[in-house]
């Protein structure tokens, strides 16, 4: 229940970046119950390809604790993470990560690969996938669906 809560706002979110063109992705950043970072897909914007939702948060959640490093916190965004947001994820120590909607095409919790499985690294999270999967899905469903009948990218 209580993971829902935070993934409704990680949508939330992800609506910010569709209203403003971006792939509707949200995420935020929780410690002891608190939103301590929130952060959207803002790469065209910004024309900055790692301005990913989780990024986003995690420089937000770092900036407001005043700590580059993360730990005891958790990550709920709306989609599976690529290689680059996991590795953010695993340098920062967040200790669990909770995704909406699979990302078959370069998520990093199954998808393509597992990177939170390699044993080899120095850090390990958590990660639950699924969590409002079908909302969070059909909202990057009908983003990409609008910009096809557009003839867009």
């Amino acid at each position: 229940m209580q993971d829902e809560y935070y993934m409704r706002e990680a949508l939330s979110l992800a609506r910010s970046a569709e209203c403003l063109g971006e792939v509707p992705v949200g995420a935020v950043v929780v410690r002891d119950g608190v939103i301590v970072g929130r952060g959207f897909n803002s790469p065209i914007g910004e024309s900055d390809p790692t301005a990913h939702a989780e990024i986003a948060a995690l420089r937000d959640a770092a900036r407001a604790l005043e700590n580059y490093r993360l730990p005891g916190c958790e990550l709920f965004v709306t989609l599976e993470p690529c290689a680059m947001c996991a590795g953010a994820i695993l340098h920062s120590r967040i200790a669990r990560v909770v995704y909406g909607a699979r990302d078959l095409k370069t998520g990093v919790h199954g998808s393509v690969v597992d990177l939170f499985a390699v044993e080899r690294l120095n850090h390990h999270t958590q990660v639950v996938g699924g969590v409002l999967a079908d909302e969070c899905g059909r909202m990057l469903s009908a983003f990409f669906a609008g910009r096809r009948v557009k003839g867009e990218q």
